[in-house]
């Protein structure tokens, strides 16, 4: 905390200087999207180069003054936090003046490019997500304030912890963990008791794309318990990203990456070669929208596709068809298809990229 505390004082510091010396202060910041920021490295996913290009907000400058006074506003507010050893989410800081944060995407970005200029984790400036994630199966861990959770006895669905730093004694006999892209599809295995009935395992989920402590867990599991890690994504562009936003990590936290890729994640399903494979019928398919494609075009120019020739591969049969599919497809073959067959046959054969 004391280097959390002195990062900002030297901030403070800096625009105390320039108004003493009659200048406008300026707070600089890197430019977290821009692709030329960016490695990609195959160990850690997308970084951010050490000298990347930077961006200035102006307090003397229409367009950057009311930015510049709000982060100066949520470093105060960080500042106090963490001198008091209190947190707040990034919902608990915009609802504090809605008025004059405008809108939670503003908190949000803002609160990321502090991180980023501190160079300083977003945890340990006393900010928690609110988290949307969901885990359950063969686990069990104690949260911060004491609290035991235990996955492993029941179907029971329990939320990725808002401090995932802070969990510890995680104790698991799982034999690999699966991520599963939506909630219908997490729910579904539940039902049919997956994680019992092919061997013990750790299911998890984003809801979607994941939020940042879903993906920090995902990290935690690895880092604990070194077991394979499987993705299950619908077979259409938007799959494939989140699942590349788990393995390799996303432009805009690329300052982050250290703490939330892992690029040792296979690619389970749903493949686009399983739908010619399990004979899916063309009417049960979904044709490709001017969206898909261009994402799927911008999604193979990525520099990770490089290195995995076989994804290169499925992508490839994604292009040339324009058709994509959910995962609920496998029901068209049989009702418990995913749980029964498909899902089983692949962890035991070996059917991943």
């Amino acid at each position: 905390s004391s280097e959390v505390l002195e990062a900002i004082e030297n901030v403070i510091q800096g625009v105390l200087e320039s108004l003493a010396q009659k200048k406008a202060p300026v707070l600089t910041v890197a430019n977290r999207r821009d692709w030329r920021n960016i490695e990609f490295k195959d160990s850690v996913g997308l970084q951010m180069i050490p000298h990347c290009t930077t961006k200035q907000i102006r307090s003397d400058c229409p367009q950057s003054a009311p930015r510049f006074a709000l982060m100066l506003k949520i470093l105060s507010m960080i500042y106090k936090m963490v001198q008091s050893n209190t947190y707040a989410t990034k919902r608990d800081i915009y609802y504090s003046d809605t008025l004059l944060f405008g809108s939670q995407s503003a908190v949000d970005s803002i609160i990321n490019d502090i991180s980023c200029m501190l160079k300083i984790p977003r945890r340990s400036l006393h900010i928690l997500s609110t988290t949307k994630g969901f885990v359950a199966g063969n686990l069990s861990y104690t949260e911060e304030d004491g609290t035991k959770v235990n996955c492993t006895c029941s179907a029971t669905v329990f939320t990725v912890p808002s401090n995932v730093q802070g969990i510890k004694n995680l104790i698991s006999h799982a034999k690999f963990v699966l991520i599963v892209e939506k909630d219908a599809t997490f729910q579904r295995l539940l039902d049919d008791d997956f994680f019992n009935k092919v061997s013990p395992c750790i299911m998890i989920t984003g809801r979607g794309v994941p939020d940042l402590n879903t993906r920090l867990l995902v990290r935690k599991l690895w880092d604990s318990f070194q077991i394979p890690i499987f993705s299950l994504m619908d077979a259409d562009p938007h799959g494939v990203e989140i699942m590349c936003v788990y393995k390799y990590g996303s432009v805009s936290m690329s300052f982050e990456a250290h703490h939330l890729t892992v690029p040792s994640i296979k690619w389970l399903g749903l493949l686009p070669s399983d739908l010619k494979r399990l004979n899916i019928s063309k009417d049960a398919l979904i044709p490709f929208t001017k969206q898909d494609e261009n994402k799927l075009a911008s999604v193979q120019k990525r520099p990770y596709i490089a290195c995995q020739p076989l994804w290169k591969k499925e992508l490839e049969i994604m292009a040339a068809s324009k058709l994509k599919a959910e995962i609920q497809v496998l029901t068209s073959l049989s009702q418990d298809y995913l749980s029964r067959v498909y899902l089983p046959n692949k962890l035991q054969f070996g059917g991943w990229v």
